[in-house]
């Protein structure tokens, strides 16, 4: 997305209004709110982006937007950062939400005075305060309460279905709905501790002016339309300005400093090559990379894979490198036909790049929009959280790709090679997968359109716009 100044008269109107962001201190919830920022900022509109030291300085680190311009606008606060022992990531823990996450959620509570002190400061300044935060800190922000010029809006950084659906089933289904066949259960998907953290947020949700989704009509109106049945006020704005990372990208070539991989994909036919990774929240076991090394293998097909353990709460902390764990001389086996990388991977040039026709990827709903914008279909192996659902909604309801292994099953253990090759081998190598190549290039031109000039996504940006600087 541009810089949208045309849009907006420079009246004193724009001057009086400041906003205020305030994502959760985690990598993906903190980039888009971060993109989300730079979108606010380029309508003229001064922008805060608050949160500890450290997630401050990640966000910044890892930012892969065009915006530069509204990027240097934005007030970045650095609050301290919470004491948290983050322990480090457990591929064999029972429940594979990642147990190194969860003094996160703990930590982030402890952001609450900080962020009162911001708001007393800055509310002085403006004649209207908006606060932008992200669903999983309505307790941090719940003060705004007590100021009269301030006014909330959620940030809901997942995906309609999956809120919409893990929603209705936590509320034990209250009304009663054509529920998707084989829709996955809420079994396996987050702790206790998590859940409990979610319900602290409930209440504070309740007096929010609205809500701002990372999503788009062409992926999943239906559902936007029926996430309103969720909410108590039925007549909440729903703002789905997604996807926010459109723009971002220029498939790598004109960057300074290209990544290897991108000069590797260089080489390589059109939609030749499978990208694997499963983001920053999930460590695979040992056992389980080499039955994936092989499967891979196996599959006879081009890859890059991106081989690194999950985040860390601090990733600044220092790298415990694992013990290599691949099958032995299988880098040099593969030379030409796989790439290993072991560091931070430019994903959406990836995705961006015209060799890459198609991503294994654990469904977190960042992953899933890059990778449905860039019109490549999916290899969905989730993991947690809401993940299973959004790979439903990719597999099942979009059509845009295939699962390794159903989600019941998934939880059974240790994916074969022979079932990891056979999906792999589905999606890059038989006319079923070209067929859904053609349904995710279709979804690409249209999420892609949604953020032009005109598009639904743009409008509605616009709305949201017109509404806070009304």
């Amino acid at each position: 997305m541009d810089v949208h100044n045309q849009h907006l008269s420079h009246d004193s109107k724009q001057a009086e209004v400041v906003v205020i962001m305030v994502p959760f201190p985690c990598y993906s919830h903190l980039n888009q709110v971060l993109q989300l920022s730079c979108l606010i900022s380029s309508y003229n509109i001064p922008v805060h982006y608050a949160c500890s030291a450290t997630h401050v300085h990640q966000a910044k680190l890892r930012f892969n937007g065009t915006n530069r311009l509204s990027f240097a606008q934005i007030h970045f606060h650095e609050f301290p950062t919470p004491p948290f022992l983050s322990p480090p990531p457990d591929p064999n823990a029972p429940c594979k939400f990642p147990s190194h996450l969860q003094p996160s959620f703990a930590a982030s509570l402890h952001l609450r005075d900080p962020m009162v002190q911001l708001l007393h400061k800055i509310s002085p300044t403006a004649k209207r305060v908006v606060v932008v935060h992200d669903a999983l800190m309505a307790y941090v922000v719940q003060d705004t309460a007590t100021i009269p010029n301030t006014e909330t809006y959620t940030f809901n950084p997942t995906c309609t279905f999956s809120s919409f659906f893990d929603g209705w089933q936590m509320m034990g289904k209250p009304f009663q709905l054509d529920e998707p066949q084989e829709l996955p259960s809420l079994e396996g998907c987050y702790t206790s501790e998590v859940l409990n953290f979610f319900t602290l947020q409930t209440d504070f949700l309740k007096s929010t002016s609205g809500t701002i989704i990372n999503s788009c009509r062409s992926i999943e109106g239906t559902y936007i339309d029926l996430s309103k049945e969720l909410q108590v006020d039925k007549n909440k704005k729903i703002w789905a300005v997604g996807p926010l990372n459109t723009g971002a990208v220029d498939d790598g070539r004109n960057s300074n400093s290209q990544h290897k991989c991108l000069e590797w994909l260089d080489k390589k036919a059109p939609k030749s090559v499978l990208y694997v990774s499963f983001g920053t929240t999930t460590s695979l076991t040992n056992q389980q990379i080499k039955e994936l090394a092989i499967g891979l293998e196996q599959s006879g097909q081009k890859f890059i894979w991106v081989l690194r353990d999950a985040d860390k709460g601090d990733i600044f902390a220092g790298d415990v490198k694992r013990a290599e764990v691949l099958p032995e001389g299988y880098e040099e086996r593969l030379k030409g036909v796989g790439l290993v990388v072991r560091d931070w991977a430019p994903q959406l040039e990836i995705l961006a790049h015209q060799s890459t026709g198609g991503f294994m990827s654990h469904c977190g709903w960042n992953s899933c929009l890059e990778s449905i914008t860039m019109g490549v279909p999916i290899v969905a192996w989730p993991m947690h959280a809401d993940q299973p659902k959004n790979a439903f909604l990719v597999t099942d309801i979009l059509k845009a790709g295939v699962v390794v292994k159903q989600w019941a099953e998934l939880q059974e253990g240790v994916v074969a090679s022979s079932t990891i090759a056979e999906a792999v081998k589905k999606l890059m190598a038989s006319r079923e997968g070209e067929e859904m190549r053609k349904r995710a290039e279709k979804l690409g031109g249209a999420t892609r359109k949604a953020v032009e000039e005109g598009g639904v996504s743009r409008m509605k940006l616009n709305s949201f716009i017109a509404h806070i600087t009304r």
